[in-house]
């Protein structure tokens, strides 16, 4: 009974200590926080011959077993559009990585339609190794940037 009851003491112990790691750097989940509207960055260095989405609405970095995943949901001007891709921009400082939100418009006249029938989602992996040496990531339409940070 003495044993058992040590054992069940420990194990409660042990799971009680989940709670501060749920809120520290070692759980992945906690490693970028929400993402927050920023100003655009002008870059002059064109690659990709396809178009910026007009607006970027929202953006998230989701730890999988392999890295992380950036997803980005933007609004385009029409319906349509269509091969979207999130296109990494150089950059000066190695602490960030630019995504261009890049996309390419219909091949005919298309509709405007409602808002949400116009918006695009879209995602790129990044490495582990890649991971260790980032604190912000930007995601960036025509219009507008969505960043967030470690």
């Amino acid at each position: 009974m003495k044993r058992s009851m040590t054992l069940a003491l420990v194990a409660l112990l042990g799971l009680s200590a989940c709670g501060m790691v749920r809120d520290s750097r070692l759980n992945p989940f906690n490693w970028f926080g929400s993402s927050e509207p920023t100003a655009s960055i002008v870059l002059v260095d064109k690659v990709d011959g396809r178009p910026v989405i007009q607006d970027v609405l929202s953006m998230t970095i989701e730890p999988y077993s392999a890295g992380a995943i950036v997803r980005a949901t933007g609004r385009a001007e029409t319906q349509g559009y269509w091969e979207a891709e999130l296109v990494e921009v150089a950059t000066d400082d190695p602490t960030e990585i630019v995504l261009e939100f890049r996309i390419l418009p219909p091949l005919v006249r298309a509709d405007v339609s409602t808002p949400q029938s116009r918006e695009v989602t879209v995602a790129k992996t990044l490495s582990p190794q890649r991971l260790e040496l980032i604190n912000r990531v930007t995601v960036q339409g025509a219009n507008n940037a969505r960043t967030t940070r470690r």
